[in-house]
């Protein structure tokens, strides 16, 4: 798997088993930080939460095109430690939770992020869960394949790629 974009592009990175983690395809990532670009304009001094970390790509992708800190959420303890030497081959200080994406917002309801990603298991009903606990955010970014109940939110854009959606989102007016 390649980084896409920024200054580490294409840099290749190791991903963890496929039974372990679905990395967001490449033109689905370079589509995703060009809509947020024109979102947030420059990366630069932003914060990213990668929820459901994963293959912990996106966290990469958004440190070399700038953002200045990722915090990634992730449970399994394999993926996690692939992630971490991804971000030690790349010379990049990581910022990685070991734990339950649910637990783990909890405790971080009174932080802030410019982004805040969520793309859990596709079918695991938790989104919604997952959007309950939300920290504050400029613009969240939901991988999906299945419909969501968006109440309390205002959907900024939402695009197909194939069988999935990107929905951008940011709180609703008050």
């Amino acid at each position: 798997m390649n980084i896409t974009g920024g200054k580490f592009n294409g840099r290749k990175i190791k991903a963890p088993d496929a039974t372990l983690a679905r990395p967001t395809l490449s033109k689905v990532r370079m589509a995703i930080f060009n809509t947020l670009y024109s979102l947030l304009g420059n990366f630069e001094g932003r914060t990213l939460l990668d929820v459901y970390s994963g293959s912990g790509i996106i966290g990469l992708e958004a440190l070399s095109r700038g953002f200045d800190k990722v915090v990634g959420i992730e449970k399994n303890k394999t993926v996690i430690e692939i992630i971490k030497n991804n971000y030690k081959t790349l010379g990049i200080e990581s910022h990685l939770i070991y734990g339950d994406s649910l637990k783990v917002l909890k405790k971080l309801n009174n932080d802030f992020f410019d982004v805040v990603y969520i793309d859990p298991p596709y079918y695991s009903g938790i989104y919604e869960k997952t959007l309950n606990l939300m920290p504050n955010f400029n613009i969240g970014v939901i991988e999906h394949t299945e419909a969501i109940n968006l109440t309390g939110y205002k959907i900024l854009q939402t695009k197909n790629y194939g069988g999935k959606q990107i929905t951008y989102i940011t709180k609703a007016d008050e």
